[in-house]
């Protein structure tokens, strides 16, 4: 079986309290690795020409309040 697999089944398996302590510990795991991935896409210059393109539509007044 699969890595992902029994992994899946293992949380298949969990009683709740421990599938909720489980949703919070991913939850949080997820976050930091999506904060890494920005991070190092705004240091490799990868989000550039989409800062461009936001201040380019802001300064010509197209940007709206959200």
């Amino acid at each position: 079986m699969g890595n992902v697999k029994s992994i899946e089944k293992a949380v298949e398996l969990l009683p709740p309290v421990e599938l909720a302590e489980f949703r919070r510990w991913f939850s949080e795991f997820d976050a930091t690795a999506w904060d890494k991935q920005i991070e190092q896409d705004a240091a490799s210059g990868k989000l550039d020409g989409l800062a461009a393109e936001a201040l380019a539509d802001f300064r010509a007044g197209s940007a709206r309040d959200i």
